[in-house]
């Protein structure tokens, strides 16, 4: 049964986001807002969590997982960036914006394309998360919450709470998130090329 932690959204009660930890640290998946929508995350090493949040996703190994980064500085563990590439991350982050790059051979096989070898990464600006992420001291794996069958992410902390309840760890409740998703940047090329429009603005990328 998922636990339901309510946090406040600007000054998050350390002692719940801590119990929270303890679950990632256990293999659990969480239900946890983001400044797009509520997504759901994972321990980076923990292979069964992993496909448990695929499961409950309903997508296979050729869905990209996003690694959520506290900030820029754990970066170059993961992904491949010359300075122009990082300049421009740089000028996006935090925010609600997924950036596609070349995976470096420290990122886990299950969590790279397949094919392509490439990894998802963001920055999000959300206190909430900001502070989760902090006090687990390293990425979490990431996905938007969109249950097989619907057309949009589940937004409501009681509603994932119903629908989820004996599939995810804990919710952690910190009141509605945009619906909009983050902006997808494929950088993995030689070229920039915007996958998705969301809610980043391109401009701030120069685009």
């Amino acid at each position: 049964m998922a636990q339901f932690f309510s946090v406040h959204p600007d000054n998050p009660q350390a002692r719940l986001l801590k119990q929270a930890v303890q679950l990632l640290n256990q293999g659990q998946v969480l239900a946890v807002p983001t400044d797009s929508s509520y997504a759901l995350v994972c321990h980076v090493d923990d292979k069964s969590a992993a496909d448990q949040l695929r499961r409950i996703r309903g997508v296979d190994d050729k869905h990209h997982l996003t690694l959520l980064c506290r900030d820029l500085s754990e970066l170059a563990n993961y992904a491949r960036v010359d300075n122009r590439q990082f300049r421009l991350i740089k000028q996006a982050t935090p925010g609600p914006f997924t950036f596609i790059l070349e995976a470096t051979k420290e990122v886990p096989r299950r969590l790279s394309h397949p094919q392509r070898k490439t990894i998802g990464l963001r920055v999000p600006e959300h206190t909430v998360l900001q502070e989760l992420l902090s006090l687990h001291g390293a990425p979490l794996i990431a996905a938007t919450l969109i249950l097989p069958g619907d057309e949009d992410p589940l937004n409501d902390p009681e509603t994932i709470r119903e629908r989820l309840e004996h599939r995810v760890g804990a919710v952690i409740d910190a009141g509605a998130c945009a619906l909009e998703p983050t902006t997808v940047v494929d950088m993995s090329g030689d070229e920039l090329t915007i996958v998705r429009q969301g809610q980043g603005d391109p401009a701030r990328l120069g685009l």
